[in-house]
């Protein structure tokens, strides 16, 4: 059974992967490389497609394979060209801040926000859905990520 402690630490691995990814952004090669591992390390992709919603995407805006999660995260990928990469920005701390999370046994739900800090000390809000699974070995994989920034009139 998942504990509250394993998504904690999910999280905070994630957000650690993030900032990792921007602080490699002048090293491209090992930057791909790693993001690549990233994503495979921390998404269910392995077993089929994921349901991922990222925050800065509209044009094609669902990224449910290894393609679209890498492109959202580091750009220059021609068949999503409104990608910047979002983790190249780059971040310096990502801190999750659950509204509630749910476990049924190998499954767990959580849903808040995560505030991102960027070079200047200014913090991005983005609210948050995800859910993970427990692997084979016992690690926890995103099965579906969604993120929006806040509305706003």
């Amino acid at each position: 059974m998942i504990k509250i402690e394993d998504v904690e630490n999910t999280q905070n691995q994630w957000g650690s992967g993030i900032v990792k990814i921007g602080q490699l952004k002048d090293s491209p090669k090992e930057c791909r490389m790693y993001t690549l591992d990233f994503i495979n390390k921390m998404y269910n992709f392995e077993d089929g497609s994921v349901q991922f919603k990222p925050t800065k995407a509209s044009e094609k805006q669902f990224r449910n394979d290894i393609q679209g999660a890498l492109s959202y995260f580091i750009g220059s990928d021609s068949d999503y060209s409104e990608d910047g990469g979002f983790a190249i920005n780059p971040w310096t701390k990502v801190e999750f801040q659950n509204d509630s999370i749910n476990i049924y046994e190998s499954m767990a739900l959580a849903m808040g926000n995560y505030f991102f800090t960027d070079l200047e000390g200014n913090k991005t809000k983005v609210e948050y859905t995800f859910a993970y699974i427990k692997g084979d070995t016992g690690e926890l994989k995103i099965i579906l990520h969604h993120s929006s920034l806040p509305f706003s009139n």
